[in-house]
């Protein structure tokens, strides 16, 4: 069946993990962009791929009854925002059937899986916007986001999703941008690729970091400095330098062009510095929500109170400094060498650094030993792991199936890898899952973050 441009009906039933509608035509299975579960479509088919088709919408027969009108007049186009057509009501159902669904298929676990925590602002909640640049053969700059399934940018000059104050920024900067001589590529040839902003969203401080492949931009100081001066709320212009022709978004360099390297942010009671290029979570209120659950999962019913805890992948310490406060002894553990600056600093500003210390060093390396306990210790540490969407290596897989910490707290940025880790972690027999919090910390996408709790046997 089929050639490409061939026209079909199909009928939408489910949702691909990356948010395009599953159909059938005939025995085929087509996967539409913007397609929704009860939506009866006509489509036009556009690649055969192994296994199935991907289409492109031609007309709506009848809609699906959770199907709106957009908030994002470019949400059609733009790939970021996969099911902004979505109601959020039915966003978050469908996401809390893919964690239990990717639970059962991947792993073959039956584990409570609570209700997803809902975000509070389904808009305007990103703290954080890497966005590539490309200037065209007339000169013009354009701004945006990739279009679906491509290296096309949608051009843009407001995001809905982003915190009001950094949207308000970006068709300021790019006219700026466009009126510089800079050489602008972001395929490695030279001279800009991304701008990218940060917001502290409970202090309103913010940071301008122009991506560049060389610091060859004449001019730049005084448009920085600039910046600052019409801009109070702007603490610091950064330039990050990413020479290599490669989709990495960041270098492992940053210059500070005027003002600081960090803003300062609220969370969770505490005062964190946070870098042009270190991790944080980028939704600041979702995150928040999580430390409730973490503190619930690390808990074991007994009077011996809080204890040692190795935070693995632990960043700037966005989850170890709110339970250092709480008494717990930290061992954070990180290969960002910035970050883990900013982790022993970010202790020392809320006065914890006798309750939490900071290695930078690889996790998997290290991790076993890090799980012994110390002499003067009653029990080994527990453990809390928040790995980079790959989930846990091999090496580190290990050290914990032969340390054996009597409690784990898993947080995931992806069902798929965490359920392939839990899978090994219980397969042995050495691991109950307690439970699973499926958390929305990216509204209008089809990301959804886990905190997995489990109990050695």
């Amino acid at each position: 069946m089929g050639r490409a441009g061939e026209l079909g009906e199909i009928s939408v039933d489910d949702l691909s993990h990356q948010g395009e509608g599953i159909g059938r035509l005939g025995t085929e299975v087509v996967f539409v962009p913007g397609g929704l579960p009860g939506d009866r479509l006509r489509i036009r088919l556009v690649r055969r791929h192994k296994g199935h088709w991907s289409a492109e919408i031609a007309g709506i027969i009848s809609p699906s009854p959770d199907r709106r009108r957009s908030p994002c007049i470019l949400a059609d186009h733009c790939g970021g925002c996969s099911l902004q057509p979505l109601d959020d009501r039915a966003q978050t159902r469908w996401k809390a059937q893919q964690v239990l669904q990717t639970l059962q298929r991947i792993a073959g676990l039956e584990a409570p899986v609570r209700p997803i925590l809902a975000a509070s602002a389904p808009l305007g909640y990103r703290n954080r916007a890497i966005i590539p640049l490309e200037r065209s053969a007339d000169g013009i700059l354009r701004a945006g986001y990739y279009r679906r399934g491509s290296h096309r940018i949608v051009n843009l000059n407001r995001c809905p999703v982003l915190d009001a104050r950094i949207d308000d920024l970006i068709q300021p900067l790019k006219q700026e941008l466009e009126a510089s001589d800079w050489p602008i590529d972001r395929h490695g040839g030279g001279g800009l690729r991304h701008l990218a902003l940060r917001v502290g969203q409970a202090t309103g401080e913010v940071l301008i970091t122009l991506v560049s492949a060389d610091r060859d931009l004449p001019g730049l100081e005084a448009m920085a400095n600039d910046w600052m001066a019409r801009w109070p709320e702007v603490v610091g212009v950064c330039l990050n330098l990413q020479d290599q022709p490669t989709n990495r978004l960041l270098g492992e360099h940053t210059l500070t062009v005027a003002g600081r390297p960090w803003l300062e942010e609220g969370f969770a009671g505490l005062r964190y510095r946070i870098g042009a290029d270190t991790f944080f979570q980028v939704n600041t209120g979702q995150a928040e929500a999580v430390v409730p659950s973490l503190l619930e999962a690390l808990a074991d019913g007994s009077d011996q109170g809080p204890r040692e805890l190795v935070d693995a992948y632990c960043g700037i310490g966005t989850f170890s400094l709110p339970l250092a406060q709480r008494g717990w002894r930290i061992h954070g553990l990180e290969q960002h060498a910035p970050s883990v600056e900013l982790a022993r600093s970010n202790a020392a500003l809320n006065g914890l650094e006798g309750m939490a210390q900071f290695e930078c060093t690889t996790v998997a390396h290290v991790l076993g030993q890090r799980l012994q306990p110390h002499a003067e210790a009653v029990a080994a540490p527990y453990l809390f792991v928040d790995p980079p969407r790959r989930g846990l290596e091999p090496d580190a897989l290990a050290a914990i199936q032969t340390a054996r910490p009597a409690r784990i707290a898993y947080l995931s940025c992806d069902p798929a890898t965490l359920a392939r880790d839990l899978g090994h972690l219980t397969s042995t027999g050495t691991y109950d899952l307690l439970w699973l919090q499926p958390i929305d910390f990216f509204p209008n996408t089809s990301h959804v973050e886990c905190l997995a709790a489990l109990r050695r046997r």
